[in-house]
């Protein structure tokens, strides 16, 4: 069954090494699971992941992949303004 329209997640992960990764979903537990077990990206293979922080919500999958990639050209310090607000 394919996702429902807006149902997209942007969100950042936090790891042990104060790292932040990036990424998209519609079901954001799912995704931090497979992250925590090191499935799904090689970048948790080296880094644990903490937390998850949800930037944006009840997207639409072009324009939550739009945002990633704006959250992907930001420096850490942006970043973590992002989660904070």
């Amino acid at each position: 069954m394919p996702p429902q329209v807006g149902r997209w997640f942007a969100y950042l992960v936090e790891t042990d090494q104060g790292r932040l990764y990036a990424g998209v979903t519609t079901d954001v537990e799912r995704r931090f699971a497979e992250h925590a077990s090191g499935k799904g990206a090689r970048f948790f293979r080296t880094q644990k992941p903490l937390r998850i922080h949800i930037v944006g919500s009840g997207l639409e999958r072009s324009d939550a992949l739009s945002l990633e990639a704006r959250i992907k050209q930001m420096k850490p310090a942006e970043k973590r303004r992002l989660i904070h607000e």
